[in-house]
């Protein structure tokens, strides 16, 4: 599995057309509205079986270790979920017991500078000439109770799956900008 940030399939010739990146924002955007308005179970519909969610920590480093600011895999993380760990989290929400979502927060996903590009297979086998590696950035917005405010802006790299005329993400990188993070707890999807 390819866990790199760099623009797949944006090189002249991969790139998506420009029905496909108009679909592609529109998923985003059908995303975003999902999470803003709590509908978990809904947006992991939009999730693949075989999902590998990602968030690695960062550090700050030199300009020659700049290599070395994002944790590699098996390394600190953020995130490192499957959509069984992703629906699991989900779950313990709903049951009242998720005492840092109680009263739950609200947030703002504002999804923009969406690159879409078709991958190689011959350069990915994991991938198939049908998936899409798509990268864009974020700033997600977050308010809880009367003075918690939090805002989370970073970049997203997918890979999104067609599966008949819906697109599925099925692994998913976020990179926040930031490398400390003041908010309480994040229990926040991105």
């Amino acid at each position: 599995m390819s866990t790199t940030t760099e623009p797949l399939g944006t090189r002249a010739g991969l790139r998506a057309d420009r029905d496909t990146h108009f679909q592609v924002e529109q998923f985003y955007y059908e995303e975003a509205a999902l999470l803003d308005d709590g509908r978990y179970a809904d947006w992991l519909d939009l999730l693949a079986d075989d999902l590998d969610y990602w968030m690695p920590t960062r550090t700050n480093r030199l300009r020659r270790q700049q290599a070395l600011a994002v944790a590699a895999r098996g390394e600190a993380a953020f995130y490192d979920e499957t959509k069984e760990s992703l629906a699991w989290r989900i779950r313990r929400f709903d049951s009242g017991m998720a005492w840092a979502e109680d009263p739950p927060s609200r947030t703002r996903h504002l999804v923009t500078n969406v690159m879409v590009g078709h991958i190689d297979p011959a350069e990915h086998a994991e991938f198939t000439e049908n998936d899409l590696h798509v990268r864009s950035a974020f700033l997600v917005y977050r308010n809880r109770l009367e003075r918690e405010e939090n805002v989370f802006a970073g970049s997203r790299t997918d890979i999104l799956r067609r599966v008949g005329d819906e697109l599925r993400v099925a692994r998913r990188t976020v990179l926040l900008d930031q490398n400390l993070l003041l908010s309480k707890n994040i229990s926040t999807f991105f």
